[in-house]
């Protein structure tokens, strides 16, 4: 019997014994950096005379490892290989789809701290940030195969008199996986785990950032069981290859997480159907946030304070849940605004490797050099009181505070995606409420509030699909916290909840005359 699901722990880094198991862990894949990985098509390892060069963003002259860059006869060649696996795996019962992935799960639970240790060299993740990263991935594995069980199982209908009626969820077909760089192991392993245990195969195509890491989940699935094929692992351009596996008459559906412009360009090339398509392409969608933080003059500022820090510099804000904005009512403004300064002045950066860092690299030289950018806007938009340079050894940008940000500033308008925070003053309740929901995005926010009037109406008000109280807006957790926004944060597709498989299956209705 499978024992009901429960997420992950999280390590205690305040062991001893834990700490040393990490630091073990980081020591063996220090020896393990620069080694080439090849993509995996239909089971096989597949070399090419291109690579992505993947290095620590701590320490840029360091590689992390080379990857073997795939170009359009290895996209045709994977999408040949996930379309031939389809009809077997698609007949394979969902019982033995659900225990690979239970098996990965265990796999990846006996390789944690090794899986975190690649996560702080590969992207720049501190050792909690990566903790979390590889809990959640096993969390994603426990709780879409116990979600495929019960898609299974009979499902619930009206009886009626002289038929015997059934309905089944069948697997759509072959589907392109694009995962990001910020969570480089928990959401490449939930989009791929909800794609294949509903019966689908899938071509994979991590984040140029973390290709390493993409290759470890994949020798996981194979000492898991999952047979060759049903997920291929491409390395490519994601501009050339996306296009490519976007528009390819045998994809059913993408699943992409990433920024607002490319799923946008995904979603519209996706639309169209090519010559010998004979069916309607399905999108799902995560495309970023604009996050706000509200703070109103009962809550508990310190707490408020402390809930601002993690959530906009968490992972140095790469966080599509990050708090970007910090919208408080004028009577707390300045005493909040105080708060947050002093943590985050507080917040050592350094090293992701290192135990006591509060805040790593940003992942690329391209992140940080964009990060800049915005900060330069921001200082003609509001006034820098923490922060606003790159420091040395690294993708390093300091954790930066504008305040006095008017709401319609591009700092409170566009995604930045790093530890970036615009501190923006309402009047009052309502007039945070206005500003917070004033942007095009609408994933994740949080209200700081001991009103329960002012309580109420955010919840009725605040539009984003993810409403926190008195809590951070980062850290969903999977089953706890269904995850996926509206408007221009994607298509809701709330990843980690019950009705997220249903996205990867169309329902067919068998009715037999008795």
């Amino acid at each position: 019997m499978i024992p009901p699901y429960r997420p992950e722990p999280l390590s205690d880094f305040r062991n001893p014994a834990v700490t040393a198991a990490f630091e073990q862990a980081l020591a063996a894949v220090k020896t393990q950096l620069g080694k080439r990985y090849p993509m995996i098509i239909a089971g096989r390892r597949v070399e090419s005379g291109e690579s992505i060069v993947s290095v620590n963003p701590s320490q840029p002259d360091q590689v992390v490892g080379y990857a073997a860059r795939g170009g359009v006869a290895e996209a045709e060649a994977a999408v040949q290989a996930a379309l031939a696996a389809f009809p077997a795996w698609a007949d394979t019962p969902a019982d033995v789809r659900a225990r690979i992935l239970f098996k990965a799960a265990a796999i990846m639970r006996r390789r944690r701290h090794e899986l975190s240790a690649w996560m702080c060299h590969e992207v720049g993740k501190n050792w909690a940030e990566a903790d979390a990263d590889t809990a959640e991935a096993i969390d994603f594995l426990e709780y879409y195969g116990r979600q495929m069980l019960k898609l299974a199982a009979p499902q619930p209908l009206t009886p009626y008199p002289g038929e015997e009626n059934h309905l089944y969820y069948r697997p759509l077909g072959v589907g392109v996986v694009h995962s990001p760089f910020n969570f480089p192991l928990a959401i490449l392993t939930g989009m791929t785990a909800a794609a294949i245990v509903t019966g689908n195969t899938v071509v994979v195509k991590p984040s140029t950032e973390a290709p390493v890491i993409a290759a470890k989940l994949f020798e996981i699935l194979e000492e898991a069981g999952l047979p060759a094929g049903v997920a291929n692992l491409l390395y490519a351009d994601p501009v050339e290859m996306g296009d490519y596996l976007t528009t390819h008459k045998e994809v059913r559906f993408i699943n992409f997480t990433g920024s607002r412009q490319v799923g946008c360009h995904i979603y519209e090339l996706a639309a169209k159907v090519q010559p010998g398509q004979v069916f309607l392409r399905r999108v799902i969608a995560e495309m970023g946030g604009k996050d706000a933080i509200i703070v109103d003059g009962t809550a508990d500022l310190d707490e408020a304070a402390a809930g601002i820090v993690t959530s906009a510099f968490g992972f140095s804000g790469q966080k599509c849940s990050a708090c970007s904005r910090a919208v408080v009512t004028a009577d707390v403004y300045d005493q909040v605004l105080e708060k947050v300064v002093a943590r985050t002045r507080a917040l050592k950066v350094g090293p992701a490797t290192e135990k006591d860092t509060d805040v790593g690299p940003v992942a690329a030289e391209r992140f940080q050099k964009k990060i800049l950018e915005y900060i330069e806007i921001g200082k003609a938009e509001g006034r820098l009181v923490l922060g606003g340079n790159a420091l040395p050894g690294g993708y390093y940008v300091e954790p930066t505070i504008f305040a006095d940000v008017a709401p319609t500033a591009r700092i409170a308008q566009e995604e930045i995606f790093g530890p970036v925070l615009a501190f923006i003053k309402a009047r009052d309740f309502d007039d945070a409420l206005r500003i917070a929901n004033n942007t095009p995005y609408g994933l994740t926010g949080s209200v700081y509030s001991r009103s329960r009037e002012n309580l109420e109406q955010a919840r009725r008000r605040f539009r984003v699909g993810n409403l926190y109280f008195n809590r951070k807006s980062t850290g969903a957790i999977v089953g706890v916290h269904p995850f996926g926004g509206f408007n221009m944060s994607g298509t809701d597709s709330k990843a980690g909840g019950p009705d997220y498989l249903l996205l990867f299956t169309q329902a067919q209705a068998v009715s037999e005359k008795l």
